[in-house]
């Protein structure tokens, strides 16, 4: 059914489902928590998973001025003292994981393990750099899915976009010398056909101090959709089982 919590200027709706530690997902642009349908039930099964919803998106309605990626980092860190109230498991997909990342390298006290899927750290590393933001097309696109549970109804998804739009044209904007703040164990999920290069993907994982990195094979940004058995195993993998020692480990035997 989902419920309200006041975070801030955004009354943000959640939902929770299974028993266990805390797991909190967080979904990509213009897309809200329907979206980890397909994840949804194996990560229950041993996780207390928390499903919010950000600002202008799914069932949480929008608040005036624009969305960046620092005010919903803003509303993930309140979300995460209000209702969950204790260091939880990030994971989250494009717009989410970066968000989820913002939030790692601020609050390292409410983030226990953090996974990033599908979410690059700047803008050079895009695939399709000189990809048109159609405003037209993404409403076709996604605009059905957001009239069936948005407060602020269908036309409005037009105002988000064109939010959303607005901050993807120069964020995020992040070096990689930056992402030494990020302190938690981390996993560095990509599709091998992306929105970000796989040079980039493989940056990231290098500039993370505690990283891993999965490349699911034959899949897109909607990696999570396309092939969720071979990303929920990659999640639990990761989520449920400490590091194994390797046996000619040549990355991580130099950091130690």
């Amino acid at each position: 059914m989902g419920t309200y919590v006041r975070t801030g200027d955004v009354n943000t709706w959640y939902d929770e489902h299974g028993a266990g530690e805390p797991l909190v997902l967080l979904h990509g642009g213009l897309v809200d928590a329907r979206f980890f349908e397909p994840n949804l039930g194996p990560l229950a099964e041993h996780f207390h998973v928390y499903t919010p919803e950000r600002r202008g998106h799914g069932h949480t309605p929008d608040v005036p001025g624009p969305i960046t990626y620092q005010l919903m980092a803003d509303d993930t860190v309140a979300f995460l003292e209000t209702v969950v109230g204790e260091p939880a498991d990030l994971v989250g997909h494009s717009d989410g994981a970066f968000v989820a990342m913002l939030v790692a390298m601020r609050r390292p006290d409410l983030v226990k393990r953090l996974v990033m899927i599908s979410g690059g750290f700047s803008k050079a590393g895009e695939a399709a750099p000189d990809m048109e933001w159609d405003v037209d097309a993404i409403t076709q696109f996604l605009g059905p899915s957001y009239a069936e549970v948005s407060p602020d109804g269908a036309d409005h998804f037009r105002v988000v976009a064109t939010k959303i739009g607005e901050m993807a044209a120069k964020e995020p904007n992040l070096q990689a010398a930056d992402l030494a703040a990020v302190t938690a164990r981390s996993l560095v999920m990509f599709a091998d056909d992306d929105l970000m290069t796989m040079a980039h993907a493989v940056e990231m994982y290098d500039a993370l101090p505690n990283a891993e990195l999965a490349v699911v094979p034959g899949t897109s940004h909607f990696l999570t959709q396309e092939k969720p058995h071979l990303v929920n195993a990659l999640l639990l993998d990761f989520l449920t089982r400490e590091p194994v020692p390797t046996v000619a480990a040549i990355r991580r035997a130099a950091r130690a």
